[in-house]
C-alpha cells in the first residue's frame, strides 16, 4: 500500500511513476485524494461536535442547580448524537472505497528503472560462456525421460498437464539441490522456516498479490460457509512477509532473515508454449525462498546482498547465466524493484529465470502493519521488506542436464551436488 501523504503532496509524480509501471491511474488517484480529503474534512467535523457535545454535557448540571429549563439543551445534545452517528455512518462508506482503491494501486517503480515492460529489460552482467557441443545435444526431456529422471506420462496421469513426477536419481538431484540451497543459506545466517501450505486471504492481501491476483491461486473449498477459506502458497515469500503482521518490532530485532522451503502452486494461464515443455512451466514446483525485514535505510544494501545469493548459488553449480534488472512494467505489483537471475538452457538458445529478486520497500509493511521502533523512540516506522528465490528447481535441473550432458547420453553432476548424490555422473541403468 502507498502512503497516502505522498499521494497528498505528489499527486502527479505518482500518476507518472505508476503511468512507467503501465497503470494508468489518473482516475484512481484523483478520487483517493477527494476521498481522503472528504474522510479527514468529517473526521475534523466529528471532533468539533464530539468536543460541543463533552461541553454542553458539563453544563447540564449547573442549568439544572439554577433552575433553568433543560429541554432544550437536550434537544441540542439529540440532534449532535445523530449528526455524529450519520457522519460515522459516511466516513465508513468513504473508508471502504477509498481502501479498496489503495489496495488496488501498485507499488511505485524505484526511479533509476526504465519505465515500460520486457522490451526494456537490462542485462547488466554475465557469468561464464555457453557450452559448446562437439555432439547434437539433446533437450533435458529427452535426457530427463532416457535416464529415468523424470516421469512426464504419469505425471500427466495422475494430475494433467503441467505435472511430473522426480523418479530415482532424479528426485535425489532434486533433494540434493534443495539441501545445497539450504545448507548455503543456513552458513550465511539465515532462520529456516517451514511455513503451512495453505494460507489464509490475509496473507495474499499482504504479500500485494489481493485483491488483483486473488483468481491466480488455487482456493481450496470450504465444507462449512463460516469456515475460514484458504488457498495454496504460490511461493513462500506469501507466508513469509506475513510472520510479523500486525507486529511492532525493535530496532535491535532488524535485520531479520528468513528462508523457507516449500512446493509452490500456481495456476498458468493460456496453453504451454512449444519451447517450454517438461519442467519449465509448471503448476507444482520446489523453490527456497528468502525474505528480509530491514530498516528503510538498510534496504537497498539487503537488496544487493539478495542478488549476490542468488547469484553465488548458480555459480557454484557451474552454469552460464546472466542477471537482468526489470523495466518498471516487468517488475510485479508489488515490487518498487527486481533483478532477474536467468540460466541459460541450450535447447532453447534464451535465458530462463531461476531467481527472481526484489525490494517492496515499504509497501507489503503498510498493507500488513508491519512497524518498529527505533531505540529510544516511540515513534513507529514501516519496515521494509525484501524476498528472493533462493533458489527455484523446475528450471534449473533442465539446465543442469543439458548443459552437463555428454555424448553418451550421460549427464556430469555438479561438484556441489556429488557430496550428496554419491556419483559423479548419471547414467542410464
Amino acid at each position: 500500500m502507498l502512503d497516502i501523504k505522498l499521494i497528498r503532496e505528489n499527486t502527479e509524480d505518482v500518476i507518472a511513476r505508476l503511468a512507467a509501471k503501465g497503470k494508468e491511474a489518473r482516475s484512481e488517484v484523483e478520487r483517493i485524494v477527494e476521498l481522503d480529503a472528504q474522510r479527514r474534512a468529517m473526521i475534523s467535523e466529528n471532533e468539533a461536535k464530539k468536543a460541543e457535545q463533552n461541553k454542553v454535557n458539563k453544563d447540564i448540571p449547573r442549568l439544572k442547580k439554577e433552575g433553568a429549563d433543560v429541554a432544550p439543551v437536550f434537544a441540542k445534545m439529540k440532534e449532535l448524537a445523530a449528526d455524529i452517528k450519520a457522519n460515522d455512518a459516511r466516513i465508513a462508506e468513504i473508508e471502504t472505497e477509498y481502501n479498496e482503491l489503495m489496495l488496488g494501486l501498485p507499488n511505485l517503480p524505484d526511479a533509476d528503472l526504465k519505465p515500460g515492460g520486457k522490451e526494456n529489460n537490462e542485462p547488466i552482467r554475465y557469468f561464464g560462456e555457453p557450452h559448446i557441443f562437439d555432439f547434437e545435444p539433446k533437450n533435458h526431456v529427452d535426457i530427463c525421460t532416457d535416464l529415468g529422471l523424470i516421469d512426464y506420462k504419469r505425471g500427466t496421469k495422475l494430475s494433467g498437464n503441467g505435472f511430473w513426477i522426480y523418479r530415482g536419481m532424479g528426485a535425489r538431484l532434486e533433494w540434493a539441490l534443495l539441501n545445497y540451497f539450504i545448507d548455503t543459506h543456513l552458513a550465511d545466517g539465515y532462520e529456516l522456516v517451514l511455513v503451512p501450505h495453505m494460507l489464509g486471504y490475509e496473507c495474499g492481501q499482504t504479500a500485494g498479490q489481493f485483491p488483483k491476483f486473488k483468481d491466480e491461486v488455487y482456493w481450496l473449498e470450504r465444507e462449512k460457509e463460516d469456515e475460514r477459506r484458504l488457498f495454496m502458497l504460490p511461493t513462500a515469500e506469501t507466508a513469509l512477509v506475513s510472520l510479523h503482521r500486525d507486529e511492532i518490532l525493535t530496532e535491535a530485532d532488524l535485520p531479520r532473515k528468513y528462508i523457507s522451503y516449500t512446493p509452490c502452486f500456481r495456476r498458468e494461464a493460456g496453453s504451454y508454449r512449444a519451447d517450454e515443455r517438461g519442467m519449465v512451466r509448471g503448476h507444482q514446483f520446489n523453490k527456497v525462498e528468502m525474505v528480509q525485514y530491514t530498516k528503510p535505510e538498510d534496504s537497498d544494501a539487503a537488496f544487493e546482498e539478495l542478488v549476490g545469493k542468488a547469484e553465488a548459488l548458480v555459480k557454484g553449480l557451474g552454469f552460464h547465466f546472466r542477471t537482468v534488472k526489470l523495466a518498471a512494467a516487468d517488475c510485479s505489483a508489488s515490487m518498487a524493484r527486481t533483478y532477474d537471475v536467468e540460466i541459460h538452457i541450450p535447447s532453447m538458445d534464451g535465458y530462463k529465470e531461476v531467481s527472481s529478486v526484489s525490494n517492496a520497500r515499504d509497501y507489503q509493511a503498510r498493507r500488513g502493519s508491519v512497524r518498529f521502533k527505533r531505540d529510544g523512540s516511540n515513534k513507529t516506522e514501516f519496515v521494509h521488506t525484501l524476498n528472493g528465490s533462493g533458489l527455484a528447481t523446475s528450471r534449473i535441473l533442465p539446465a543442469i542436464v543439458e548443459q552437463n550432458q555428454n555424448a553418451d547420453g550421460s549427464v556430469n553432476v555438479p561438484d556441489v551436488l556429488r557430496k550428496y548424490l554419491g556419483v559423479d555422473v548419471l547414467r542410464r541403468d
